[in-house]
């Protein structure tokens, strides 16, 4: 673990006020308390399987505070676990003035974030993030929703935390399926970081690494600290700039989220990773982008290789992309549709580009094809 291994920042979401902190050991809840203003009578923690343990660690003695436990995995990402969370906010009496605090990776953290915004009309939110995926992407920012008619993140809305605790002490005993999730996350920041830093930074450790055959968090060492801190630093501005996703800015966000949406929902949510899905849709990005003449063989060609040293599956069609009538359905339901088109974003010449496409017309539906199939040539 890295000597100095504390961050801190502060972004401003609209009218919110989030700050993001990392440090390398789990907190326990005398510690968030006092940056939550609230005693600990008005807490609900929230977890799954398998981070209850974490989540009892930051109870530590206080053992009367409540705590629901969900069931893992994107299967929950449903209402039933939204009201399970609503249900117990409620059974311990806690006001408007409570607060949920999320432990775990982006379902709960989302699922909680979700419950939070709805409570009373709006109860505090603080998450604490254990995954890689969760601290670099999935609590940062105030997208919340669940699951709904077999569409990712169909239903939500945009509450962020007004404090984000991440412990690095909790990736050490992440999975390798974990650490890849979080890592595509990491590398789809790093194509949109326009000075190319954290790209250089990424692209060296892969090689040093070569992928995942090394113990993760051990190998990554103090190389970690400084990737997931641009990471955070370079959402927390995006947002901060188009908080709700009206102006475009944040959309970019979405590089390799449009293909990679649809191939979860297509192969069955769950039988992948969110962070799988998104390394294989970023290669589709950079296919569509230079079928459109936006990016760069040479980028496209940087960016796949850098997707496929870490160890992902970029072909395509992909082995687990399911039924192709499920990925358009998916396609056409994408929550992220404007005037009927599909946002696609990809890499430019430096950070990317939205580029909205009608799937219903005969060229676009044409072109979209050919990359999913694996039929598309330059």
């Amino acid at each position: 673990m890295h000597r100095d291994s504390s961050r801190d920042y502060r972004f401003t979401f609209g009218p919110v006020q989030s700050r993001f902190h990392i440090d390398g050991s789990i907190p326990p809840l005398d510690r968030l308390l006092p940056a939550l203003d609230a005693p600990a009578g008005r807490v609900l923690l929230v977890c799954d399987p398998h981070t209850a343990p974490i989540a009892r660690k930051i109870a530590g003695e206080l053992s009367d505070v409540p705590l629901v436990c969900l069931e893992a995995g994107e299967e929950a990402k449903t209402w039933a676990s939204v009201e399970a969370v609503l249900r117990a906010a409620y059974t311990a009496g806690l006001g408007r003035d409570g607060v949920f605090i999320g432990v775990g990776g982006g379902v709960p953290g989302d699922l909680t974030a979700f419950a939070a915004s709805v409570y009373m009309r709006g109860a505090s939110l603080c998450l604490v993030p254990t995954t890689l995926l969760a601290m670099a992407d999935a609590a940062l920012g105030g997208k919340t929703g669940f699951d709904f008619m077999g569409v990712k993140n169909f239903a939500g809305t945009f509450y962020p935390a007004s404090l984000v605790y991440a412990p690095l002490e909790s990736l050490a005993s992440l999975p390798e399926r974990e650490w890849r999730s979080g890592m595509a996350e990491l590398i789809k920041t790093a194509v949109l970081d326009e000075d190319g830093g954290m790209f250089d930074r990424i692209a060296a450790l892969g090689a040093q690494l070569r992928g995942f055959s090394a113990a993760p968090y051990p190998a990554f060492g103090d190389e970690l600290l400084p990737i997931l801190s641009r990471a955070v630093e370079i959402k927390g501005r995006v947002v901060e700039a188009d908080p709700q996703e009206t102006g475009g800015r944040r959309a970019l966000l979405n590089l390799g989220h449009t293909f990679g949406h649809a191939l979860e929902a297509a192969a069955g949510l769950g039988r992948l990773s969110h962070g799988e899905a998104v390394a294989w849709g970023l290669v589709r990005a950079c296919e569509l982008g230079r079928a459109l003449g936006i990016t760069a063989p040479r980028r496209a060609e940087a960016i796949a290789a850098l997707v496929r040293a870490y160890g992902y599956e970029t072909r395509a069609p992909h082995p687990l992309g399911g039924d192709p009538a499920l990925f358009w359905r998916a396609l056409g339901g994408d929550k992220k549709k404007r005037g009927g088109k599909c946002i696609f974003i990809v890499p430019a010449d430096s950070g990317a580009q939205s580029v909205p496409l009608d799937p219903a017309d005969a060229g676009s539906a044409a072109l979209i094809q050919s990359i999913i199939s694996g039929a598309y040539t330059d």
